[in-house]
């Protein structure tokens, strides 16, 4: 099975409401989407949303590193050559992460067909189906009160709260949603890099105090601030979750090693795909912590294949995979089906993946 062409094109899905964080309001997916090619008829699906705030990605960006970099290293290959053939992908060019798991991602897709077994089942294959969490976007403390209501309303169990736009209205934000949903709701937070650390420490200590029962927050401080981020985890009653801070397996290794974070997340978007996502996982098994599986705002390929590490692997333990239930369609012909909390994975080969609708197809590479 070799790699003939990869055909490069763009989606874009409509969101049912923006999609609103400390640091950017999001109204539709916008995404690129690549179909690695081979000689024996054999298709693999990628896709890479462009988040210039968090990754530095940007769709030209993304566009680019595939045609100018990756590409060279993936067209003719084998796929039996497996291994080298990632190897080349992460040192095709400098970061590009995004383009590189959407790469990485329909190569583990061609793999997956080859062996005949879904990825899942290659990557050790601990289950076939998750229960995910669902955000609420930062809001009024009323607004967000009610799209708690209605996430409870569609068998939610477990809310992520987007928090860190105005600190002072933060926990009336918590408050009102504690009121209204049932006590046994998992509430976690996420304060995408918000706050400084002293501030974090005050707000979390205030939550606590509060009783207000959070699981973890994710993500308080600047993601380059590794010393603040510990700093709160030493000194915060509530559990941490390094978001933005974990770009790399070192980075989660430096992280675990001081102990800046409790827990970590792990996303293919920021770390290059499923290939360095299993690095990270590792690591976590061996220093005993847990990791979260997140995305971006990701349509359901990437989304699709985030779900496939996470099944594999035990020590993925939260789950933060809504992506797909927050569009208001559903483009993707195959792959997981995501019901609301329950994602379950297709035994289909591979990904999954059977067809894009609505693709607009802008380069081919031979």
């Amino acid at each position: 099975m070799k790699v003939t062409k990869i055909r490069i094109g763009t989606i874009s899905v409509p969101l049912k409401v923006p999609f609103k964080t400390a640091i950017r309001t999001v109204e539709s997916v916008e995404d690129v989407i690549i179909e690695i090619h081979t000689d024996t008829g054999e298709v693999g699906y990628g896709e890479a949303p462009p988040t210039g705030l968090i990754t530095g990605d940007t769709k030209g960006g993304i566009i680019g590193a595939i045609s100018e970099q990756i590409s060279k290293v993936v067209i003719g290959r084998d796929i039996d050559d497996f291994e080298e053939i990632m190897k080349d992908v992460q040192n095709s060019c400098m970061y590009n992460t995004s383009a590189k798991a959407a790469v990485d991602m329909a190569l583990w897709d061609l793999f997956g067909q080859k062996l005949k077994s879904p990825v899942y089942k290659i990557l050790g294959g601990a289950k076939n189906s998750l229960i995910t969490d669902i955000t609420i976007s930062v809001n009024s403390p009323e607004e967000m009160a009610e799209d708690a209501k209605d996430a409870i309303k569609r068998g939610y169990d477990c809310l992520k709260i987007k928090v860190g736009k105005n600190p002072s209205l933060d926990i009336k934000r918590l408050k009102a949603i504690r009121d209204v949903v049932p006590e046994s709701t998992m509430i976690r937070i996420d304060a995408n890099q918000g706050w400084d650390k002293k501030e974090s420490v005050k707000i979390l200590s205030q939550i606590d105090s509060e009783g207000l029962n959070i699981e973890f927050c994710e993500q308080p401080v600047k993601a380059n601030d590794i010393e603040g981020l510990k700093y709160v985890t030493d000194n915060s009653p509530i559990k941490i979750l390094a978001d933005e801070s974990v770009f790399s397996a070192e980075d989660a290794l430096k992280i675990m090693q001081i102990g800046a974070a409790d827990m970590v997340n792990i996303k293919l978007m920021k770390c290059g795909g499923i290939y360095n996502g299993l690095k990270i996982a590792t690591l976590a098994e061996i220093y005993g912590i847990e990791c979260m599986i997140g995305c971006m705002l990701e349509a359901k390929i990437s989304v699709n294949a985030a779900a496939h590490l996470a099944c594999a692997k035990s020590v993925i333990t939260k789950i933060d995979l809504d992506g797909p239930v927050l569009c208001s369609e559903d483009p993707i012909i195959g792959g997981a089906v995501f019901n609301e909390k329950k994602i379950t994975l297709s035994e289909n080969a591979g990904l999954g993946i059977e067809t894009i609708e609505k693709i607009e197809y802008i380069d081919i590479l031979r």
